[in-house]
């Protein structure tokens, strides 16, 4: 998974569909449901841990772009 589309998609093969509004809320959501399809054996080691290196790296860019724009 190289993109935050890929993981979307991923998702979507097991059901879940995230959209709460929020970006930075969505990416935290998916953190969680992709640490139960690992908890529950249903995905890859590698699956799992490229996906939520991915989310946190993207958490961590909005989180400083939201920062950004209250200054």
């Amino acid at each position: 998974m190289k993109t935050i589309y890929d993981i979307q998609q991923f998702l979507k093969n097991f059901g879940t569909f995230i959209y709460i509004g929020d970006r930075v809320a969505d990416l935290e959501l998916m953190q969680a449901e992709l640490k139960e399809l690992y908890n529950s054996q249903l995905i890859e080691t590698k699956e799992y841990q490229s996906a939520i290196l991915l989310l946190r790296q993207e958490i961590r860019m909005e989180q400083e772009k939201k920062a950004k724009e209250k200054r």
